[in-house]
């Protein structure tokens, strides 16, 4: 059967002649001639994977093309982890522009600047952003995107290599890249979602933040903020505390002026330590004074639901659905589920056996509440459906 998404798969230690499988199965698959192609390498020898990205971009002259390095790949319905594999996704998109591009960053006295973003147009819908995170200042990049793409959303995620620094890989058209970050920005008559799962759970009330400095919360709803937290944790059962003692995850509310903040209300960062003689409470990123916030813990049965229940909820919006991107953390897949094959499986399940691809990313790019943000333990989706059709 045919379509105008498909993906491919292929596993072995010849990585040029994987690489020339997956791409292959894609193509072959498809309904129509390829505009885009994206493929995904894990390798132990960067430059076997530089081999293998050639090999894949000469399959689709036409087409354009991006795909980077990484320590897993999804495809055909599964995930690998950690072993000589290439996954790829190619679709037929009808009309659509796509413009591809390749990011750079140039050292400007105090700050970076980032060279090589295309020109909004207003017909845009999404890019995706493939990137070093050796090399490239991702969130940083993210964070402050608005400033330069408007409300452009962005998805995708940090590729890497099994030998980490220096082994990541990049491709976009014909090029191979060894930092910076690449992407395609999509534009025109293509439907689109995206879709991020953080896969946490709230404990504990919602807090406003009424004292802080940098990324030490010092007062939540007047009290010392670890004092909060330690009466939160006195009151959780001994599977929570657990969870808290494994990793505890704090959530920024999105939106303030809501009545109530549960889960999926709220942008998932990292408690990273306590400072018991401040009675402070050190998060993974800076929290101005006013905020809503609410500690969380994260682990496979949360993550499970949590990724279900918002592909569920998306489900009216997202009408029938052809093709998706998926990028997931590495620190999902075997080590959060015990199986590699969770994310791309609950996909599957809950939109249909469509053509889907991705990779196990270092971090995780994808919007919530409207803004774009590097994740961690995310699952980052992008879902391609077929527009409404006309009486």
């Amino acid at each position: 059967m045919t379509s105008r998404f498909a993906d491919g798969l292929a596993v072995g230690s010849d990585l040029v002649e994987a690489a020339q499988n997956a791409v292959g199965q894609a193509l072959s698959r498809l309904s129509g001639q390829a505009d885009l192609v994206c493929f995904f390498i894990c390798g132990d020898d960067p430059e076997d994977v530089a081999r293998a990205g050639q090999a894949a971009m000469k399959l689709a002259p036409e087409a354009h093309v991006i795909g980077c390095s990484a320590t897993g790949v999804i495809g055909d319905g599964q995930g690998v982890e950690l072993t000589s594999a290439v996954s790829a996704w190619a679709a037929t998109l009808d009309g659509a522009r796509l413009t591809t591009f390749a990011l750079e960053t140039l050292a400007a006295e105090d700050r970076f600047v980032v060279v090589g973003l295309p020109e909004r147009g207003r017909d845009d819908h999404v890019a995706i952003l493939l990137a070093d995170p050796y090399t490239f200042p991702t969130d940083a990049f993210v964070e402050r995107s608005v400033d330069v793409l408007g409300d452009l959303p962005l998805i995708g995620g940090l590729a890497n290599g099994l030998q980490g620094r220096g082994s990541v890989r990049l491709f976009a058209d014909g090029e191979i890249y060894t930092e910076g970050a690449i992407g395609v920005l999509l534009s025109g008559p293509v439907k689109i979602s995206t879709v991020v799962s953080q896969g946490c759970r709230p404990i504990g009330p919602s807090m406003v933040v009424t004292a802080s400095e940098d990324n030490l919360l010092l007062e939540l709803a007047g009290q010392p903020a670890l004092a909060r937290l330690e009466d939160i944790v006195s009151d959780l059962d001994e599977d929570d505390r657990e969870l808290v003692a494994s990793g505890l995850q704090i959530g920024l509310a999105m939106d303030e002026y809501a009545e109530r903040h549960e889960r999926g209300d709220f942008l998932i960062r990292g408690v990273i330590g306590i400072d018991p003689e401040r009675e402070a409470v050190a998060i993974g990123d800076i929290v101005e004074i006013g905020r809503t916030v609410r500690f969380q813990v994260r682990d496979a049965a949360t993550a499970d639901e949590d990724l279900y229940d918002v592909l569920d909820a998306h489900r009216e919006e997202l009408g029938r659905v052809d093709g998706a991107l998926l990028f997931s953390c590495n620190g999902r897949g075997s080590a959060m589920f015990g199986t590699a094959d969770h994310d791309p499986v609950a996909l599957r399940d809950t939109l249909g056996p469509i053509g889907m691809a991705g990779f196990f990313a270092a971090g995780e790019v994808g919007p919530v509440a409207g803004h774009n943000h590097v994740h961690g333990f995310t699952a980052s989706v992008l879902v391609f459906s077929s527009p409404p059709r006309t009486p």
